[in-house]
């Protein structure tokens, strides 16, 4: 018997489907477009030309944008299981989940905040790793470690308070340890991980609220209550975030951990692995403040 996935995949369609064809929402994909920065930024670092380079299900213009200008891959596809989201210049559409990508294709992978939303990551790096050619890079960003711990506890709080029980409404997010398994897992070699912790700060709660239904990042797990919540409880749950994570000026704190991940196909010739921390950009600087 099968597990039951940890996503509604086709519900995180619709929603990003959504987000894809609203303007409104651009102003809400500051963290991916910052991120996609910092992964341009790591890419600039290696000193070599890719032939063909994969941007993976990364749900927006932004890294392939990054990627083109570069100037480092002369040919770049983008996969994304929903047409609405690949845009200009050459994709495939096709579930990142079940790549169809022949062994050893591309010279670079790479995926900006997208693999800790699949049912199967060890799977899909797997899969990624076996599309690169040897000498072939693979680079991605994924949510981690103590991403949103301030809503999850306020929810989780306020929902035992009112309801006496809880039902999961924040995914887990995982561990930058278990990031570097998955690489070696994958058969990767000169893995590293590292992370960067962002802090974003919020007039309440619902404003953080606001800015993950724009991202397409509110609740999707299968084992979400299908019960209406009670806006009482929200109302409950900002008075705890209030209460527990507001800074001297009355705003609220998000956290976002950001893993960094980058591995190469073995190849008896290996380029240097990418040192932690040596991007120029300081993306906590970028993401101080959100209205």
């Amino acid at each position: 018997m099968s597990a039951t996935p940890l996503f509604d995949r086709a519900l995180l369609d619709r929603r990003r489907q959504r987000v894809a064809l609203d303007p409104a929402a651009a102003s809400a994909r500051f963290l991916l477009a910052n991120v996609a920065l910092e992964l341009a930024e790591r890419l600039s670092l290696v000193e070599r030309q890719f032939a063909l380079g994969i941007d993976l299900a990364s749900h927006s213009p932004d890294m392939a944008d990054l990627l083109r200008q570069s100037g480092k891959i002369d040919m770049l596809v983008r996969v994304e299981r929903l047409s609405a989201l690949v845009g200009e210049g050459l994709a495939i559409v096709a579930d990142e989940e079940a790549l169809p990508l022949r062994d050893g294709a591309a010279d670079l992978v790479v995926s900006a905040l997208s693999l800790h939303l699949t049912n199967d990551t060890p799977g899909v790096l797997i899969q990624a790793a076996r599309a690169l050619r040897p000498d072939g890079l693979f680079l991605a960003a994924l949510l981690g470690g103590e991403t949103l711990t301030e809503l999850r506890t306020s929810l989780l709080e306020a929902e035992a308070e009112i309801r006496g029980g809880v039902s999961p409404r924040v995914p887990p997010f995982v561990d930058i340890r278990d990031a570097g398994a998955l690489l070696q897992r994958a058969g990767l070699a000169l893995p590293v991980t590292d992370q960067d912790r962002l802090t974003v700060r919020y007039d309440s709660m619902f404003g953080l609220m606001r800015d993950l239904r724009a991202m397409g990042m509110a609740n999707m797990l299968t084992a979400r209550s299908r019960v209406p919540t009670p806006r009482r409880l929200f109302l409950r749950a900002a008075e705890i975030y209030q209460e527990r994570f507001a800074d001297s000026d009355g705003r609220v704190r998000a956290t976002f951990d950001i893993v960094y991940l980058s591995g190469w196909k073995p190849h008896e010739s290996q380029q240097k692995p990418l040192k932690p921390g040596s991007a120029k950009a300081s993306l906590s600087a970028a993401l101080a403040d959100r209205s």
